[in-house]
């Protein structure tokens, strides 16, 4: 077995496959944060049948897709704006704010810096600390919070700590920044996965901020990374307006479109997916802290933060243990604030959580 010292993002399937002769095939990663149920039966049984909508350009402005997503999220459509993925969305976002400098809730997702810094801006990171089992601390944050702050990111439930902030939490949050002049972007991509989704979204206070957008994806509850589908939520008009006048047309194509009003509406595979995360949340959490080598921090989203505590054991021992029974886990080492005694992996189902957890409490007894 070759010892790699790269750390592998979820989809580096092919990476994996060169550097431990492994078939791409043949892993199952815990690290893409990926609903373990796959896609929508009901998208399964009847996309083909749209085929069709490939021979015209789709709908310029979206809008049955618009009003399905508005009715899945109980939101306006008006305040609804999609696009070829999240990313691209952040990256239109950014362009139009241009924050000269953003503080960003970390440990998080690499993209937020990387997106400010090709616009030209400088980031800082407000640290969650571990002691407060990674809670973001409001009156903490305020004294962050300088006049020179254009932009606060928040990724809520946060990747990789799986801790969340409450949605009466974010509105004292937004009064701050609405008072300060500083816009908050929140990434909501893991919220669908909570077990009490409306406590912690923030869409509703769409309604009342005109510094809040909200961004959300499929890549990760619908398990369709592929299909490229993204949307933001936001109650400022303005700049909605000018994101969809910078917005290059049908970045999504029809298949994409048709497809996400199809899952949107699939009420038994959402509530499928939700009962099967809480359940395996739960369960798995609990044999976990019962293990004195390890701390398994409470999490909010489908996966889960564990640190190791037993002194002559890596996260690298870790992944590398997993990865030759052909299972991917996140080592956390690269980032911020996190070192090499966190791992973090997704729950999948029952069977292949126990097969995860056989590895890694072997190498941890």
């Amino acid at each position: 077995m070759i010892r790699h010292t790269d750390h592998f993002h979820g989809s580096d399937l092919e990476t994996i496959e060169k550097v431990y002769g492994i078939k791409k095939e043949e892993i199952v990663s815990f690290s893409a944060n990926v609903n373990p149920l796959g896609i929508s039966p009901k998208l399964k049984a009847t996309l083909s049948e749209r085929i069709d909508a490939i021979m015209s350009y789709p709908d310029r402005d979206y809008t049955s897709l618009r009003n399905r997503i508005a009715e899945y999220i109980r939101a306006e459509a008006d305040d609804i704006i999609v696009g070829n993925g999240s990313t691209e969305l952040i990256s239109l976002f950014i362009q139009i704010k241009h924050p000269k400098k953003a503080l960003i809730v970390g440990p998080t997702y690499s993209e937020y810096e990387r997106e400010v810094a090709l616009g030209g801006g400088s980031t800082l990171y407000y640290r969650l600390e571990e002691e407060n089992d990674f809670i973001l601390d409001i009156p903490s944050l305020d004294k962050e919070l300088t006049s020179d702050v254009e932009l606060l990111v928040i990724c809520n439930p946060n990747n990789p700590t799986s801790s969340a902030i409450s949605r009466t939490d974010m509105r004292k949050i937004l009064d701050i920044c609405k008072k300060k002049g500083i816009f908050v972007m929140v990434d909501e991509t893991y919220v669908e996965f909570a077990e009490d989704i409306r406590g912690i979204t923030s869409a509703p206070l769409t309604n009342y901020y005109n510094n809040l957008i909200i961004l959300r994806g499929i890549s990760k509850f619908f398990a369709a990374p592929g299909l490229r589908l993204g949307y933001a939520i936001c109650g400022n008009a303005d700049l909605l307006k000018e994101m969809n006048q910078r917005k290059n047309p049908w970045t999504i194509n029809s298949l994409a479109a048709i497809a996400g009003e199809i899952m949107f509406a699939d009420e038994a595979y959402i509530k499928e997916t939700r009962t099967l995360i809480a359940n395996e949340r739960k369960r798995i959490c609990s044999i976990l802290k019962t293990n004195k080598n390890v701390k398994c921090f409470n999490p909010i989203a489908n996966f889960v933060l564990v640190k190791i505590l037993k002194d002559d054991i890596t996260s690298l021992d870790l992944f590398e243990a997993a990865i030759r029974e052909g299972l991917m886990i996140r080592d956390c080492s690269t980032f911020p604030f996190l070192n090499n005694k966190y791992i973090r992996f997704c729950f999948m189902t029952p069977e292949l959580n126990n097969k995860l957890l056989q590895v890694l409490l072997e190498v941890l007894k």
